[in-house]
């Protein structure tokens, strides 16, 4: 599978993004710049029924 052309390189800062947070409140990336390390994981199916 290719790469895309605009892929970010190890060592790039994060695009900003928004997600809602479990507190039905709206969490921007940008929020966090400066003030605490942000660590994001994925997992495919996760909270999904078997």
């Amino acid at each position: 599978m290719a790469k895309p052309v605009n892929a970010p390189r190890v060592g790039d800062d994060a695009p900003d993004f928004t997600l809602p947070s479990h507190l039905d409140k709206e969490v921007k990336l940008s929020d966090f710049r400066g003030k605490k390390n942000v660590v994001l994981a994925f997992y495919p199916l996760a909270f999904t029924p078997v």
